[in-house]
């Protein structure tokens, strides 16, 4: 099929890649011209395992190119809004003008039949909203909503290899007309055997903030857990393998640590809540500031662990930070825990040097203040104490006998509870996990 996609950021890009790759002829369109140079010449404007590699091989069949100008989306069939709703400056919703942009700009390309695919993460009501404003204007086409289950790290396996469709669709032949343009474009992975849901709009947009939310009530569960272990004396990740020998708990998502980060969960729990407000259901969602605020505690707990693991006193001790991005395999330093915890150790006093694979020159920009290294050894060089606050292989490999050729006091602590305690305290180390003796 023909194919244009909206918005070339994180899930743009690999949302064009990936449907080049399962056969479809593609044109990637962004207003940032150049981001689209360095899309078009096969280079990825973020780190994403896999994608530079995809990248190449869909460009040189010729079925992808990428463009600043929207009137290249003339004559494709299907064209995704892949946009990104950031939060509202000062406030907890949604900023929709991106999103409501790219859309009316999209509307001078579009011609009967075609069909519009919603797969930014938007408060619910709007699908409804756009659905009414493309009637007005192109009775012949239709608009669909197909939410978008990325894991950074793993987006292009996501995208080639989903675990699920999910539809949200208008009632009556439109509808039906959605439903078949959509089985067409995932018609490989389909046959393959991932399940589809249809649904109607507002079931759809709340797919993807149900499961946002549910994810982090999950992971602010165990970090509470994890406070309650840390003054009873018992170890989370025990207590989390045996609750997650439960099938109907599970074990993913149930380890204690520094709390959750990216551009996605904070930003997208705090929009449900805030247009659960605008729609009158606030209180159902009232748990969700209680997830959000258990989040925010573990970052200024690490700075207190941190400050008992040096002595009492923060001012003047050499801190290295390992991990600047939110989580492994991804550059992503939005809303970083790695970052934020190296920043209020910095302000009270500590001399901080971060250091990170792939995310140096992102939270640079954000955290200019900081210092950064990009050398782990360089970076742990004459450091009073070690935070492993990113769980890069890497740092999960380094071992006690390597790190204390380096710092010149072994303290460590592994906000991710991903070293083994038993190794590193032989071998003469301070070694402090979070929730766990």
């Amino acid at each position: 099929m023909r194919i244009s996609v909206i918005g070339c950021g994180y899930l743009g890009a690999v949302h064009a890649a990936c449907m080049a790759k399962l056969g479809h002829e593609v044109v990637g369109i962004d207003v940032d011209e150049r981001k689209i140079e360095e899309l078009q010449a096969g280079r990825a404007p973020f780190f994403e395992p896999g994608l530079p590699e995809l990248l190449e091989e869909v460009l040189l069949t010729g079925r992808l190119k990428f463009s600043s100008s929207m009137a290249d989306a003339k004559g494709a069939q299907v064209h995704f809004l892949c946009v990104g709703t950031p939060q509202r400056k000062g406030e907890y919703a949604a900023d929709m003008r991106y999103v409501d942009a790219a859309f009316h700009t999209l509307l001078d390309s579009i011609e009967p039949g075609n069909v519009v695919v919603g797969k930014s993460t938007v408060p619910v009501g709007t699908a409804a909203r756009l659905a009414d404003e493309l009637a007005d204007r192109h009775p012949a086409a239709v608009l669909a909503w197909n939410p978008e289950f990325l894991r950074e790290g793993f987006a292009v396996k996501d995208t080639l290899t989903p675990d699920r469709f999910v539809y949200g669709l208008p009632s009556g032949q439109a509808g039906v007309a959605a439903a078949t343009a959509l089985d067409e474009v995932y018609s490989v992975p389909l046959s393959a055997g991932t399940p589809r849901l249809v649904a109607d709009y507002s079931t759809a947009e709340l797919v993807k903030a149900a499961a946002n939310s549910f994810l982090a009530t999950k992971i602010s569960f165990i970090n509470a857990m994890a406070e309650v272990c840390e003054v009873t004396g018992a170890d989370v990740t025990v207590l989390a393998d045996a609750i997650g020998m439960d099938d109907r708990i599970g074990r993913k998502f149930l380890n204690a640590g520094v709390g959750f980060g990216g551009g996605c969960l904070p930003k997208d729990i705090r929009a449900f809540m805030a247009r659960a407000g605008e729609l009158g259901a606030d209180q159902a969602l009232t748990f969700l500031r209680e997830v959000d605020d258990i989040n925010v505690r573990r970052r200024l707990r690490v700075v207190e662990l941190t400050r008992v693991l040096v002595g009492g006193s923060l001012l003047g001790k050499r801190i290295t930070v390992l991990g600047a991005a939110f989580k492994p395999n991804s550059d992503d330093v939005r809303d970083s825990p790695a970052l934020s915890i190296a920043a209020q150790l910095q302000l009270q006093g500590a001399d901080v040097t971060v250091t990170d694979p792939e995310a140096i020159a992102g939270a640079q920009r954000r955290f200019p203040e900081l210092m950064y290294e990009a050398d782990l050894t360089t970076a742990m060089t004459k450091a009073d104490a070690l935070l492993l606050l990113t769980e890069w292989d890497e740092y999960r490999a380094i071992t006690p006998e390597s790190a204390a050729a380096a710092v010149s006091s072994k303290n460590i602590l592994d906000g991710r509870n991903v070293l083994d305690p038993a190794a590193w305290r032989t071998a003469g180390w301070n070694y402090k996990g979070i929730g766990r003796p």
